[in-house]
């Protein structure tokens, strides 16, 4: 998985044809189309807005909730789909891993990029959404690339990892859609950070556990840079710098073993496919 490999013109032609084939397959046969890459994030917003902004009365005193809770569910949605293709790519692209040599890397690559560019169109609607909801842009707004980008790091080492196991073990793919199911109530989407602080006690000491999650992380860090400067962080709740920092050296070590437990199956996975 050498630089050299990963720059080099023929493998960048490939990975440009895999990754349009893919965001084309993802559609074809439906009958809006592309049009499901904006329609299921929203979608899955609307019923939870309904449910918990407007039945249960959550977030009624955050400033910009229905973008608030727009952001978290897109981004949430991002590292769903950019793991849950990740891990199956391998498999699904079978037939092709025995027809030529490549590097193995690439195929996880495109599948991870198809979300990607559906997160792209999500920022647009999410855009659109803040300047309806009267949200002013502000400086911050260019950090959230870098968040963008630690996200996408993380979720590309979980499907290096995962998408390496699933080759030999094909239970990898329903144990990790369970565990997607339990992360998705760990991390602040549907209810705010704020609820958990006042909870009582162990509040803040549980919303210092919660932050230390990569994808809540992410997430808090996107509201407080594109929403409100009033949405908790990491960083406002606690003066410890090496808290601060778990986050990152996780995101650093999930994509390091498993672009190292990779390239050592990826001797055998024409075989075993």
């Amino acid at each position: 998985m050498g630089i050299p490999n990963i720059f080099s013109r023929k493998n960048r032609i490939l990975l440009g044809e895999l990754v349009k084939t893919d965001f084309k397959l993802r559609y074809q046969g439906s009958v809006l189309g592309y049009l499901w890459a904006i329609l299921r994030p929203l979608l899955m917003f609307a019923i939870l807005y309904l449910v918990f902004a407007k039945l249960l009365r959550m977030g009624s005193d955050i400033p910009h909730y229905p973008v608030y809770l727009l952001t978290g569910t897109v981004l949430w949605n991002f590292f769903t789909e950019c793991t849950g293709q990740g891990i199956q790519s391998i498999v699904m692209r079978g037939d092709l891993l025995r027809k030529i040599s490549f590097p193995k890397y690439i195929i996880v690559v495109a599948a991870t990029s198809t979300a990607l560019i559906n997160l792209a169109i999500n920022l647009c609607v999410i855009i659109i959404f803040a300047f309806i909801n009267g949200v002013t842009p502000t400086w911050s707004w260019l950090f959230v690339p870098f968040l963008i980008l630690e996200l996408y790091i993380l979720s590309l080492g979980i499907s290096l990892l995962l998408g390496a196991l699933n080759v030999k073990y094909r239970d990898i793919t329903s144990i990790w859609d369970v565990l997607i199911q339990a992360l998705f109530y760990a991390v602040p989407i549907i209810y705010p950070l704020s609820m958990v602080v006042e909870s009582g006690s162990f509040g803040p000491t549980a919303a210092q556990i919660i932050m230390l999650n990569p994808i809540a992380q992410v997430i808090q860090d996107a509201r407080y840079s594109l929403i409100t400067h009033e949405a908790i962080t990491g960083w406002s709740l606690s003066s410890e710098w090496f808290l601060k920092i778990i986050p990152i050296a996780i995101v650093i070590a999930v994509f390091i073993f498993g672009a190292f437990y990779f390239k050592k199956k990826s001797r055998r996975f024409a075989e075993e496919v």
